[in-house]
């Protein structure tokens, strides 16, 4: 399964307000954040690591504030090269936005990289050389905790490197869950075709497979987790990554999770720590702005050129887990679903009173807020539930992923 390589949402979010504070002087006063300078600049998300697989880089500019993120560079010539006089291309994905390598490749030992690539503007640019970082292997475990007075699982991430070559680490996770619609039912309601109106009556068929009582959701982090371990008496990493709270819905039913250890080198780790310090507000809206965050990236055309992003060359540890509810609790209470399913029951009439005219709405997809669950006394009461709680594809994906096990 291929993931897409991302640093972080927090990437983007400093370079569109640092920029904007560095055009802006020093923000000091209350200001209604709207682009008046802006600046186009190139922006580099790129890791190979020591995965055999088809490794991506992406590759787009700065944004203006009001708009809602970044296009993708097309059209650029992307190529790898290493110390053996190796050349790996790269191609563009119109569906992921990324360039992806034409063949599977992965970073080894030894060998020192570079990242090099052309606009269709014809500017050249390239990073400096990047070699692998050490391989340090991690466990995951799921184990109670109580933070801040709240009972939960604590997603644990343990490693060890004895030669404490490693030092520096970057951390990401992808969290996936599933979701039963708690009052899912094999039938819908449809508008009888035999009867025009103008006071319909209705009728109970098969669903289609457009609706679903078992669906997936997959989510992932959202911040830059990075570690040091210099100055310690040993490399020793023991990360509480992710805690959920045992009242929490995503672990109802079946929970996992993927976590991913990036060995970093000082440099890289430093841009890292770097970014995530320009990303917080507190070091945005100072009155003392920080200076431009370089990385080891240039233009090989003016040396003045602004560049952000790093080519980072990293061993990479991986690890998935799965557990259920039961498997962490024993005797607790299973956490409540995502929404209240409180049913609404509707007199199947056309009366004044009557729940014709909105059971009919809800029927014909005008009240997509609520969903068909049953009927009582012959279809004279006809019961309805809010949409989440008879189909979870109005939360979530019906789509399984390829690594799910039950």
């Amino acid at each position: 399964m291929k993931f897409t390589i991302r640093h972080s949402n927090l990437l983007y979010q400093a370079i569109v307000l640092v920029l904007f504070c560095l055009s802006m002087g020093s923000c000091t006063e209350q200001y209604a954040f709207q682009t008046n300078t802006f600046e186009s600049i190139l922006v580099v998300q790129a890791n190979i690591t020591n995965e055999l697989k088809k490794q991506e880089v992406k590759i787009t500019r700065s944004y203006r504030l009001e708009e809602n993120g970044p296009t993708p560079e097309k059209g650029a010539t992307v190529y790898v090269t290493d110390s053996e006089n190796n050349n790996y291309e790269f191609e563009f994905e119109d569906f992921s936005g990324l360039y992806v390598s034409n063949n599977p490749f992965q970073a080894v030992p030894g060998r020192s990289y570079q990242l090099n690539f052309t606009t269709k503007e014809g500017k050249s640019y390239s990073s400096a050389m990047e070699t692998l970082t050490p391989v340090s292997e991690i466990n995951v475990e799921p184990k109670i905790e109580t933070v801040d007075g709240e009972k939960g699982v604590q997603i644990r991430v343990t490693s060890n490197d004895p030669s404490s070559k490693s030092q520096f680490y970057r951390f990401e996770y992808d969290e996936t869950y599933k979701v039963v619609a708690p009052d899912w039912k094999p039938n819908k309601l449809i508008v009888d075709p035999s009867n025009p109106g103008p006071e319909y009556t209705f009728l109970t068929v098969p669903r289609n497979n457009g609706e679903s009582r078992i669906c997936y959701t997959t989510k992932k982090s959202d911040d830059l987790l990075l570690i040091s371990n210099v100055g310690l008496s040993e490399d020793r990493i023991n990360l509480p990554i992710r805690f959920i709270n045992i009242k929490d819905p995503i672990i109802m039913q079946r929970y996992s999770i993927i976590v991913r250890q990036y060995v970093q080198n000082l440099a890289s780790y430093t841009y890292y720590k770097t970014l995530k310090n320009l990303s917080t507000s507190a070091s945005l809206l100072s009155q003392v702005q920080p200076g431009f965050n370089y990385g080891n990236l240039k233009s090989n055309d003016d040396p003045d050129e602004k560049i952000i992003g790093f080519f980072e060359v990293s061993s990479i540890s991986s690890k998935r887990i799965f557990f259920n509810f039961r498997d962490i609790f024993i005797t607790d209470q299973h956490p409540p679903f995502f929404f209240s399913c409180t049913p609404l029951e509707l007199s199947n009439c056309w009366n004044v009173g009557c729940g014709g005219p909105k059971i009919y709405s809800i029927v014909t997809g005008l009240g997509r807020e609520f969903i068909f669950y049953g009927s009582q006394n012959y279809m004279e009461n006809i019961i309805f539930v809010p949409s989440p709680c008879g189909d979870c594809t109005q939360i979530s994906s019906n789509i399984r992923p390829l690594f799910w096990i039950d």
